[in-house]
């Protein structure tokens, strides 16, 4: 074996010419004229040989595509992946070469790869000659044809290049049946598949590199369900590299990953959750298209672990993000004097960029008002941030408000992190629940009120912050200051602007404007056509009356109960209230202020009235008749003995 290289920049194409020496020599004028358009390695090989030959090159990355004819050709393109181009045998190739070998004799044989040609049938009466023709597939086939045109007395033999070193070696004279024009032809073809290669090449490797930069595990297969492509997270799993796992077949590898639906039907399967290699993977498969047709299929697997810590960071993350206020004060409802009386003040704090503190009880509204007062203030449209200091512990409540720096403490993320105060810069804070603030991070919001500046865990160098606080707290903190469980100092930075909301209980005019809209929206939901103000009318005395101790959210939580009630009843039937004290006893219980009950009467009316009306409408039994009313017989007699009013 010899071979010849000639060199080019690296940017011509990578050929090799695989073939017998009679084709080799027969070529080097044609490979001399595509010296300057090509890199080309020529390479003596018999047809044993090529296919280790080449695939060697390849492996090597030396060749972007090879040339070749005859039994070595179709050799090459049947066991390599590489592009081959085939010197093909042209009619006018084997017409010349029989007009040269009627020279030297009237019997001529022909031994060509593949197939026999039907119109040497009209050549040879053109010609006058005698032509016996034969094919192969093999050298040992080439070989018997060579010995049975000897035998029959053939002495010119006509064929590819093996077939011409196999007639000399047998004492007969070969020639060899290509042109110059079908060799021009076959390196044309070859540098074309080099650039249709070297394309391809460029686009696999920038897809490579894509896939060695993501972390989930990829891999993709041909049509033949075979590995194309892995990353190193694919390759981990299935413990093995990549020299490993290219050109084998999926399934073999691992059964579970298999791709062959996806190829079959064409369509992309929905994540699906497979356990492998003890673990928990999400697995995703889709196809893989070009031009329309399938081409192959490609399989992602997600860590289920990672999943799920992602999603319920994505959800903390999203929560930080909202750093928007929604509400404004017209979004209050209510016109009692104590709500309006609590906006007027909340007005006047907003124009100033003054701390204020919050003080109401749960359910009042106090977020609400933070917002409302943020939009009103001179921060509108900069960063609205809230936190619950009640919803962390203490080591996570630190690094929420003030930060971290990378290497702070075991798990830090790269890079560090930034706190609430600083993601809050220009913008407003609401620290929500500031009485569950611990005492150690009393002292560090402080600084951070004091000096405006904040310390990262882990840092020496401060971050100046310019925002506004508000802080809420249903606690009695003065209280809570006497006691030594909030800070003295603290409390009076907190306490500049003191806004006190009102309880629901203190809010009864706005009571009954709010509850119908809430029975109102849950029975739209509910599909009901029954309106909500008819239908309230009578209990709402009762709803005036409560005490309320949840406030708004029990309000909420009641007009729930109240529409689901009330959607068994349609428009204009009566409503029978008798139910209604075991769906809501809150409204019924002994001890709280009564103005009346809701039973089914127009309105009600006085305790006595009601009573006496209600033991009527029971036949004047006083067990059943407390009953609806939700209270005690003794009550019940009590109410009976009152003078009307």
């Amino acid at each position: 074996m010899s071979a010849i290289a000639f060199a080019a920049t690296s940017r011509l194409p990578r050929l090799c010419f695989l073939g017998y020496r009679h084709l080799r020599e027969f070529s080097a004028p044609v490979i001399a004229e595509y010296r300057s358009r090509a890199e080309i390695e020529l390479l003596d090989s018999r047809v044993s040989e090529t296919v280790a030959l080449a695939s060697e090159r390849v492996d090597q990355g030396g060749v972007d595509a090879f040339i070749s004819a005859g039994a070595n050709a179709g050799l090459l393109r049947q066991q390599l992946r590489a592009p081959v181009a085939t010197i093909q045998l042209a009619g006018l190739d084997i017409l010349q070469a029989l007009i040269a070998a009627r020279r030297m004799s009237r019997r001529v044989g022909v031994v060509v790869y593949g197939k026999t040609l039907p119109d040497l049938e009209a050549v040879k009466d053109l010609l006058r000659i005698e032509i016996a023709q034969h094919a192969y597939e093999t050298p040992d086939d080439a070989h018997r044809a060579i010995e049975a045109l000897r035998t029959a007395g053939f002495t010119i033999i006509v064929g590819s290049s093996i077939v011409v070193e196999m007639a000399e070696a047998a004492g007969l004279c070969g020639l060899l049946a290509y042109s110059h024009a079908s060799i021009r032809q076959g390196f044309e073809d070859a540098i074309e598949l080099a650039r249709v290669a070297r394309m391809e090449a460029e686009r696999h490797a920038q897809l490579g590199a894509v896939l060695y930069t993501l972390e989930d595990a990829v891999l993709a297969v041909d049509r033949e369900h075979r590995v194309i492509a892995v990353n190193p997270p694919m390759q981990q799993i299935l413990g093995a590299p990549a020299a490993g796992l290219l050109g084998r077949e999926l399934s073999a590898l691992q059964s579970e990953l298999s791709l062959r639906e996806t190829l079959a039907t064409g369509a992309s399967e929905g994540a699906r959750v497979q356990h492998i290699g003890r673990r928990n993977w999400v697995a995703k498969r889709a196809p893989v298209r070009v031009r329309g047709e399938v081409v192959g299929a490609a399989l992602t697997l997600y860590d289920a672990g990672s999943i799920h810590e992602a999603d319920s960071r994505l959800r903390m993350q999203q929560r930080r993000q909202q750093a928007s206020a929604r509400y404004r004060f017209d979004d209050l409802e209510g016109q009692s004097p104590a709500l309006l009386r609590a906006v007027a003040s909340a007005r006047r704090f907003a124009r100033t960029d003054l701390t204020i503190l919050i003080a109401g009880e749960s359910g009042t509204g106090k977020e609400l008002f933070a917002q409302s007062m943020h939009n009103e203030s001179a921060r509108a449209g900069k960063p609205f941030v809230a936190v619950n200091c009640a919803a962390f512990p203490e080591s996570l409540l630190e690094s929420e408000l003030f930060g971290y720096e990378e290497g702070a403490f075991t798990g830090a993320r790269r890079g560090g992190k930034r706190g609430l105060f600083e993601a809050a810069h220009t913008g407003t804070l609401f620290l929500d629940e500031i009485g569950d603030m611990p005492i150690s991070l009393q002292t560090r919001m402080l600084r951070v009120l004091q000096e405006r500046e904040v310390l990262r865990v882990g840092s020496s160098s401060p971050v100046p912050v310019d925002l506004r606080v508000i802080a809420a707290t249903h606690q009695p903190l003065a209280e809570m200051v006497a006691q030594g469980r909030f800070r003295q100092d603290l409390y009076f930075r907190l306490n500049i602007l003191r806004l006190a909301l009102p309880p629901l209980r203190e809010r009864a005019g706005d009571v009954a404007r709010m509850a119908e809209q809430r029975v109102q929206r849950c029975l739209a939901r509910l599909q009901s056509p029954l309106p909500a103000g008819p239908a309230l009318q009578a209990l709402l005395p009762r709803l005036q009356a409560y005490a309320w101790p949840g406030n708004v959210r029990e309000l909420e939580n009641i007009c729930e109960r109240l529409a689901v009630y009330l959607v068994q009843f349609a428009p204009g039937e009566p409503i029978d209230w008798s139910g209604l004290p075991h769906d809501c006893p809150e409204l019924f219980a002994d001890g709280v202020p009564r103005a009346s009950t809701a039973l089914p009467v127009a309105v009600a009316g006085p305790r006595t009235g009601l009573a006496r009306e209600t033991l009527r409408q029971h036949a004047g039994n006083r067990q059943s008749a407390a009953r609806a009313l939700g209270i005690s017989r003794s009550t019940l007699w009590r109410w009976l003995q009152q003078e009307p009013g």
